[in-house]
């Protein structure tokens, strides 16, 4: 079914504070609109928005045909208890939600009240369109495609990160909405899924509003770009792909900062002038009083009209001011400007794997000989689910070895940002969780490393828990700044970041002397920075490129 959603004047806040207002946004079968911000702009809320899901605080969201469906794919696909890796294919599909609809209006059949019938045809339509009559089959090939080698009976919170991931595309894959909200879909994805997305959003035939901070992804993918700009707080759309979109901002902002400069110096002047026709028209005042016995009548009559030519002219001159078309000067955006703090060298060896062998279920990684020096800075890819993580683990001594021998060097400081984001994931309040890392930080320190990025007072006496991932992520960044290490662990740093800090982050590991262990699938962040070894993992096996 052709679909189009149509936004119109739409407001969101949280509290006090407002993210976006008067929003207008059409989404027609074809399109593919990045939705980009910083952190904390409303990308999500906006999303959730679009998807019936929140209501909106003002304005409307309405879809032509009503009938029409919307899927929203959050950024954390949600691993409930119990549930199955089929149940949640079809959880995220619709699929789940429109048979349970069509069983409700299959019961009511039986009363014979007026109007069953046609509720349970339209549930049928619905559960029909969203490709419940095949969805098994559908999932098996979609699954084998994918790689994911588990029983579609087995439960979601038993699979690891890798195969979470894929389960979280092949749930994609299967889906029919009419409209697709996707909120960050290349998260965890490894580079044959990004592709396999890239192919699947450039294919619908579905409008599609996604919010990604793959740089890649979105040049190769979207047709438009929505800009929620947090810090001038307004909502700009831009034609075109995503290159053109970073050109014309940066030709927008410059024209907004020459034309405030323009405005600035033209007002500066014109008070100026002002102030000086003021000062004369005071100084004739003076001097008419002062020579007021004077009996020359054309002297003061000279005086006087001198000074009430200058008022005169004072007055011109304000009501020009007044006249000026004002232009607000533009805000600057908030910047993260993030160091990671350097402890003095380890030893030559910084970590070591001789003959390592860690086994989980039937998944094997090793043997591995594996030997990290001072200043290494190493990539390592592979596929999701052959064994990334596990390594790193290994390494750092977090896995246990089934066979073999790990150790780390003479005065090695890890500092680690993990692809679950655990440490910051408590109930405890932000602030208390993050003095506990760094006791020797006084809680006012504290406080302003994580105000520098951009986690102030709303957010550090929040549970940890309840931050979004972006705002965890930013913690544990804040975290490797308030401590020196000299051994940098980053586990899909990219992942929940927003472009201008992924970019901070890039220019930080420039400057960054210590050892480097980075696992990515963000293709422009492996070009940005500098490594001197590339690790591939491959079926539990590493291969030294």
């Amino acid at each position: 079914m052709s679909a189009t959603l149509v936004a119109k004047d739409l407001t969101a806040g949280h509290g006090d504070r407002v993210l976006f207002s008067g929003l207008e946004l059409v989404v027609a079968p074809g399109d593919v609109i990045g939705l980009v911000g910083a952190n904390g702009a409303g990308k999500s809320t906006l999303l959730r928005t679009l998807a019936g899901l929140i209501p909106a605080e003002q304005g409307t969201v309405r879809l032509s045909p009503p009938t029409a469906t919307v899927g929203h794919l959050p950024q954390e696909p949600e691993r409930r208890p119990g549930e199955t890796v089929m149940a949640f294919l079809a959880r995220r599909t619709g699929v789940a939600a429109a048979q349970a609809a069509m069983d409700t209006a299959a019961e009511a059949l039986a009363s014979g009240l007026p109007g069953v019938d046609d509720a349970y045809a339209v549930a049928l339509e619905r559960w029909l369109a969203l490709g419940g009559a095949d969805l098994d089959e559908r999932a098996d090939g979609v699954v084998a495609e994918l790689g994911l080698a588990v029983s579609l009976d087995q439960p979601m919170t038993a699979l690891s990160g890798g195969q979470a991931a894929r389960a979280g595309m092949a749930s994609l894959l299967l889906s029919r909405y009419d409209i697709f909200l996707l909120d960050e879909p290349t998260n965890d994805l490894d580079l044959d899924g990004l592709e396999r997305l890239e192919r699947f959003v450039s294919g619908l035939r579905a409008g599609t509003v996604l919010v990604s901070h793959d740089r890649e992804f979105l040049t190769r993918t979207v047709t438009s770009v929505v800009e929620l700009d947090l810090a001038q707080q307004q909502v700009r759309s831009y034609g075109g792909g995503y290159e053109a979109y970073l050109q014309e901002r940066e030709v927008a902002r410059r024209h907004a900062r020459e034309q405030y400069e323009d405005y600035a110096d033209t007002r500066s002047a014109l008070e100026a002038r002002a102030q000086t026709q003021r000062a004369w028209m005071e100084k004739g005042v003076k001097n008419a009083r002062r020579k007021a016995p004077d009996n020359d009548k054309s002297g003061r009559k000279f005086r006087t009209e001198s000074t009430e030519k200058q008022a005169a002219k004072a007055r011109q001159t304000e009501r020009l001011i007044e006249r000026l078309d004002v232009v607000e000067e533009p805000r600057k955006e908030w910047e993260l400007r993030m160091e990671i703090g350097a402890a003095p060298r380890a030893g030559a060896i910084v970590a070591a794997l001789r003959g390592g062998i860690v086994r989980r279920g039937g998944f094997t990684l090793g043997p591995v000989d594996l030997q990290v020096d001072w200043a290494d800075r190493v990539a390592i890819t592979g596929a999701n689910g052959t064994g990334k993580s596990t390594l790193l683990g290994a390494l750092l001594g977090r896995v246990p070895l089934d066979e073999g021998h790990a150790s780390l060097g003479s005065g090695v400081l890890v500092g680690e940002v993990d692809q679950a984001r655990a440490l910051f994931f408590g109930d405890q309040a932000l602030l208390t969780a993050f003095e506990a890392e760094v006791p020797e930080l006084t809680p006012a320190d504290v406080r302003t490393l994580l105000a520098k990025f951009g986690l102030k007072a709303a957010h550090v006496l929040r549970p940890a828990v309840t931050l979004s991932p972006g705002e965890r992520t930013r913690a544990a960044l804040a975290l490797l700044q308030a401590r020196g290490v000299n051994l940098l662990v980053l586990d899909e740093p990219t992942n929940h970041l927003d472009l201008p800090a992924i970019e901070q982050l890039e220019s930080a590991l420039a400057e960054y002397p210590g050892t480097l262990l980075l696992v990515t699938h963000d293709r422009r962040m492996l070009e940005a920075v500098h490594t001197t070894r590339h690790l591939e993992v491959v079926d539990g096996k590493v291969v030294d490129r």
